[in-house]
């Protein structure tokens, strides 16, 4: 294909990007804050600067990342059967100021096909993904015989807060706010993993999209029992998707004269991927991106490729022939469900 015709399909593809973006209107511009309200201060003196206090949580964070991800167990599983497979609550592992956020809910879709031997997946949805968000993957991976738990994340749907009309809290210009809802949605997801142990699934994976893709990898990264993930729209870096992306624009004005992208990367590495690649080991990993993303810039996505083949990582790679948005419209979403699916039914 000739730069020429590339150059205007890309041109294309990213007005429809920002045309599909537009539509939502009560994106809210809040506030810097270091959020050191949800931390601990680690014994510093009085009138220490903020920074520096998050800047000594950040180094433990990931000095002893197991430790900082570590879920205890519960035996405290809530689960409704139905004919599809249920639904399922448990309380979260790490407990924040909003009540409702503090119990995690998933549906459960099981796979009555088992030629393949037991196999199931978690589900991690995008950010501000509705209640029927990726319920068409856990149907689709139904046909190949491996069953899903798709989790609601931290103050999404019936997590979310009554001051929220968005899941904001969970990336956001209050900078330590945003680490641990993060990670909080690790732990969810490790419990949700336990879960399925506990039915006697042996082959367990993680498949996530956009910043559930993020959270997808930390899981893997920190949780033994998942040996296959998915990996749906990839950066190395939480904070330069922020910073750059079309979709967070609004989060970037509240970031806007507080801090630095360098200081904001160096903040928000307990929750970046970069951070924990060495603790993949022989994880089975699809990377996947959009060749015309506004929203994951592309340059990110190759640097995390880039960083895969140079570690000599388990990967293997999808380039999708669309935008981030326009991954959820036809016929694209097909292709990309197809290709997420094909993937975990051969490597499960």
């Amino acid at each position: 294909m000739s730069d020429s015709i590339d150059g205007l399909i890309e041109k294309v593809f990213h007005a429809w990007e920002r045309r599909l973006v537009a539509r939502t209107k009560d994106r809210v511009v809040r506030p810097f804050d270091w959020g050191l309200d949800w931390i601990e201060s680690n014994g510093h003196a009085p009138g220490t600067s903020p920074d520096i206090i998050l800047r000594d949580w950040v180094s433990q964070a990931l000095a002893d990342s197991s430790r900082f991800f570590e879920t205890p167990d519960t035996s405290d599983y809530v689960f409704r059967p139905n004919a599809d497979g249920g639904a399922i609550s448990f309380p979260s592992a790490l407990k924040t100021p909003q009540p409702e956020n503090n119990t995690v809910y998933g549906t459960y879709f099981r796979s009555v096909r088992h030629d393949r031997g037991h196999r199931a997946v978690v589900v991690l949805p995008q950010w501000n993904a509705g209640p029927e968000g990726h319920v068409g993957l856990c149907r689709l991976l139904n046909r190949f015989g491996v069953s899903a738990l798709r989790l609601s994340l931290p103050y999404h749907d019936a997590r979310k807060s009554p001051e929220l009309s968005r899941a904001d809290y969970i990336v956001s210009s209050n900078i330590a706010r945003t680490v641990q809802v993060c990670r909080q949605a690790v732990m969810d997801a490790r419990r949700a993993v336990a879960w399925l142990a506990k039915q006697g699934y042996e082959r367990i994976g993680i498949v996530g999209t956009s910043l559930g893709s993020c959270l997808s990898l930390l899981t893997a990264a920190h949780e033994p029992r998942i040996r296959v993930q998915a990996l749906n729209h990839i950066s190395p870096y939480f904070a330069d998707v922020v910073w750059r992306g079309l979709s967070t624009a609004h989060v970037r004005t509240g970031l806007d004269g507080s801090i630095r992208l360098d200081e904001l990367r160096r903040m928000w590495l307990p929750i970046s991927p970069q951070s924990y690649l060495d603790r993949l080991g022989d994880t089975k990993t699809l990377l996947v991106y959009a060749k015309y993303d506004l929203t994951f810039p592309v340059d990110l996505s190759k640097n995390l490729v880039d960083e895969f083949r140079r570690r000599g990582l388990r990967h293997e790679l999808s380039i999708l022939p669309c935008g981030h948005y326009s991954t959820g419209v036809a016929p694209f979403k097909y292709l990309d469900g197809f290709v997420l699916a094909r993937f975990l039914d051969r490597s499960l």
